[in-house]
C-alpha cells in the first residue's frame, strides 16, 4: 500500500483527504494534537515512525485577521513548520504536497492570476504563506504547491457556515460586494490532491512546482452569500432567505487587508489532469445537502 502522511487532518481540507482516500492508499492522518509540525523533532519522529511515501501538508494558520497581531505564530506554522516538513521529506526522498493561498497576490489584477504572476501579499497571513512556499521550493525539489481560495468545508470555520448561522438568526445581513474570488470546496481540493498522488504512485514523478486550483467562476462575497441562502432555503436549512445588503470593503473594516481581486487561473492544472475545474455552486449543493447545524 502507498502510505500518505496527512498533517492538519482535523481541518477543512485534511478531514476531506482522510475521508476521500482512494483505493490502494493508506492514510496516516495526524491533527495538531498528534503532531505539532512547528516542532522539528516531532516532524522527524513522525516521518521515521510512519515511513510515508508522500506527505500532504494540510495544516496552516488560517486566522487572517488574528495573524495581524499574532505574526510569530502565523510564521511558525506557515513558514517554519513547512521548512521542517520539507527537510524531512527531502531526507526521506519523498514528495511534499503543500496547500497555499490566493492571498500571496495583492488583488490589483483584473484577470485571473497565473502561477507565474508577481506576488505581493498585503497581510501577515499572505506573507507567511508566501514564506512557506519559498522555503519549500528552496529546500526540496519534489514538491507541489497548490494555491487555492475561499475554502469551505464541513470542518472548521468558513464563510458558508457563518452565513448559514446568520441566516437562521437574522432577517437582514450586509455582505461585501466589491471583492472577487472563487469559492472552493475542501472536498474538491482533496480530490485534486489525490489525483496528483495517484499519478505520482504510477509514474514516480510529477511536473513539480506551483499550481492554481479553485472552483469557478469568480464571484463576489455578496453573490456567494445570495446563492448560499437560496440553496439553504431550498434544502430547508433556513425558513426564509434574509435580505442581503451589498456593501463596500470600506464599509466593513477588518484588521487584515483582503485582495479586491483574487481569482485564480487554473488552466495549468486542468491541462495536466485533463479535466475542467468544478463549478462552485455545484460543490455548494453537495455541501448543503450534507450540512446540519
Amino acid at each position: 500500500m502507498f502510505r500518505v502522511l496527512v498533517t492538519g487532518a482535523k481541518g477543512q481540507v485534511g478531514s476531506e483527504l482522510v475521508r476521500l482516500v482512494p483505493a490502494g492508499f493508506t492514510v496516516i492522518g495526524l491533527g495538531s494534537a498528534q503532531l505539532d509540525i512547528t516542532d522539528q523533532n516531532q516532524v522527524n519522529a513522525a516521518v521515521a515512525l510512519h515511513q510515508p511515501n508522500l506527505i500532504i501538508n494540510a495544516a496552516a494558520y488560517t486566522a487572517v485577521d488574528e495573524a495581524e497581531s499574532d505574526s510569530d505564530n502565523a510564521y511558525a506554522v506557515n513558514e517554519q513548520a513547512v521548512a521542517w516538513l520539507a527537510q524531512a521529506a527531502a531526507h526521506a526522498d519523498i514528495p511534499l504536497f503543500h496547500i497555499s493561498t490566493d492571498y500571496v497576490f495583492d488583488g490589483e489584477s483584473t484577470t485571473p492570476y497565473k502561477e507565474t504572476d508577481s506576488i505581493n501579499p498585503q497581510s501577515v497571513y499572505g506573507a507567511s504563506k508566501l514564506a512557506g512556499e519559498q522555503v519549500l521550493a528552496a529546500t526540496h525539489d519534489k514538491h507541489i504547491i497548490l494555491r487555492t481560495s475561499w475554502v469551505f468545508g464541513a470542518q472548521g470555520n468558513n464563510f458558508v457556515k457563518t452565513m448559514l448561522r446568520l441566516g437562521k438568526e437574522q432577517d437582514e445581513i450586509s455582505v461585501v460586494a466589491d471583492q472577487y474570488g472563487c469559492p472552493t470546496s475542501a472536498a474538491s481540493i482533496a480530490d485534486v490532491l489525490w489525483k496528483l498522488a495517484e499519478l505520482y504512485q504510477k509514474t514516480h514523478t510529477l511536473p513539480w512546482g506551483i499550481y492554481h486550483f479553485s472552483n469557478s467562476p469568480a464571484c463576489t462575497w455578496h453573490e456567494f452569500a445570495v446563492e448560499i441562502f437560496k440553496q439553504a432555503e431550498e434544502k430547508g436549512l433556513i425558513d426564509e432567505v434574509p435580505k442581503v445588503n451589498a456593501i463596500s470593503t470600506s464599509e466593513y473594516s477588518t484588521p487584515a487587508k483582503r485582495p479586491v481581486w483574487s481569482a485564480l487561473e487554473c488552466t495549468k492544472i486542468e491541462q495536466y489532469l485533463g479535466r475542467k475545474v468544478n463549478f462552485w455552486n455545484i460543490e455548494l449543493t453537495d455541501f448543503i445537502k450534507n450540512y446540519s447545524f
